[in-house]
C-alpha cells in the first residue's frame, strides 16, 4: 500500500512540474531545456537588469566568457522576438550563453511591448540600449568599437531598422556606423498592408505605414546584414529575407542569404539552444558572420 502511495505522490508531483512547465512562455521552456544540456558553462551573466532608460524602467542582462581576456570583447546586442506584444530578456539567457560562450559578450535587452507601445516606441526603447551600449560597454570590458546587433522575428525588425533607417539613432546622437554588422534571424522587412493582428495594433495607427517598412530604407552603406530563415516559415515568410537581400545587393550594399530547410519561424531561433542545436548550422553560420566582420 505504501508504495502505491509513493506512485501516486510522484505522480502528482510529475504531472504538476508538467503543468506548470507548460504554461510557461515558449522562450522560457526552451532556455529551462537549454540549461539540463551541459556545454556553454564557460558563459555567466555578469550584469543583471542594468536600467539603460530612467523613464520606463527598461533593463538589459549582460552575459560574458568566464575566462578574463586581455582585450575588450566583440559585442552582440540581442533583440528579441514575440510579435512587439511578448518577451522578455530574462526568457533569452539561452541566447546570452551560447554568443558569450562563442567569446562574444552579449547584451538581451528589453523593449516596450503592445499595448504600451506601439510604432515607433519599441524602436526608441531598442535605440536607446544600444546607445547605452556604446556609452558604457567598455566598463563590462566590451568593446565599443565592435558592436554587432542581432534579434529574431520582431526583435529582427528592430535591430533592421536601426540598422537601416538612420534617425532612431541619430535621434539620441549616434550613428548606424557604430554597428558592424547585424545578423537576424527570420524578420518582417516587408509587411504592408498589415494583415495580422501584431502589426495592425503595432503599426495600423501609425499616420505613414510605408515608413514603417525596411524595405524602404534601403541604402549601399548600410552595415552588413545576415539574412536567414527558415525554408518552412509560415508565420513569417522567407520571401522578407530574399527581397530585403535583393535589395542591399542591387543598391551595392553588403548581405548575405542563408536559409535553413525543415525549418519553422521558431525553429531557427531553438537551433540557438543546446538541445536543438542539430536542427541546423544556425548559431555557427552566425558567429561565422561575426568573425568576418570584425
Amino acid at each position: 500500500m505504501k508504495w502505491m502511495l509513493t506512485l501516486a505522490i510522484l505522480a502528482l508531483a510529475v504531472g504538476g512540474f508538467l503543468y506548470w512547465f507548460l504554461a510557461q512562455p515558449g522562450p522560457r521552456q526552451l532556455d529551462m531545456a537549454n540549461n539540463v544540456f551541459p556545454g556553454d558553462n564557460d558563459a555567466e551573466m555578469i550584469v543583471h537588469n542594468q536600467i539603460y532608460d530612467e523613464t520606463s524602467g527598461l533593463g538589459l542582462n549582460i552575459w560574458a566568457p568566464k575566462a578574463a581576456s586581455e582585450k575588450p570583447l566583440p559585442v552582440v546586442v540581442f533583440i528579441y522576438g514575440g510579435g512587439w506584444r511578448a518577451g522578455s530578456k530574462d526568457e533569452y539567457a539561452f541566447a546570452g550563453r551560447a554568443l558569450a560562450h562563442r567569446g562574444y559578450m552579449t547584451v538581451l535587452a528589453d523593449y516596450r511591448l503592445y499595448p504600451e507601445a506601439r510604432f515607433p516606441g519599441f524602436l526608441e526603447d531598442s535605440a536607446k540600449a544600444v546607445a547605452w551600449v556604446h556609452d558604457n560597454i567598455a566598463k563590462s570590458g566590451g568593446d565599443p568599437e565592435s558592436i554587432f546587433l542581432s534579434g529574431q522575428s520582431a526583435g529582427a525588425y528592430n535591430v533592421m531598422m536601426l540598422a537601416l533607417d538612420r534617425q532612431w539613432l541619430g535621434r539620441l546622437g549616434k550613428s548606424p556606423d557604430l554597428i558592424k554588422g547585424v545578423a537576424a534571424l527570420a524578420g518582417p522587412y516587408d509587411f504592408y498592408p498589415f494583415d495580422s493582428d501584431s502589426t495592425k495594433n503595432s503599426f495600423g495607427s501609425y499616420h505613414d505605414p510605408k515608413m514603417t517598412q525596411p524595405v524602404n530604407f534601403v541604402r549601399p552603406d548600410a552595415p552588413p546584414l545576415w539574412l536567414s530563415t527558415g525554408v518552412d516559415d509560415t508565420q513569417v515568410r522567407p520571401r522578407n529575407s530574399k527581397l530585403l537581400h535583393m535589395k542591399i545587393l542591387e543598391a551595392g550594399g553588403d548581405a548575405e542569404y542563408a536559409e535553413y530547410p525543415d525549418m519553422g519561424h521558431l525553429e531557427i531561433m531553438m537551433a540557438v539552444a543546446k538541445p536543438f542545436r542539430y536542427k541546423g548550422p544556425v548559431l555557427d553560420d552566425m558567429v561565422a558572420f561575426f568573425e568576418s566582420r570584425k
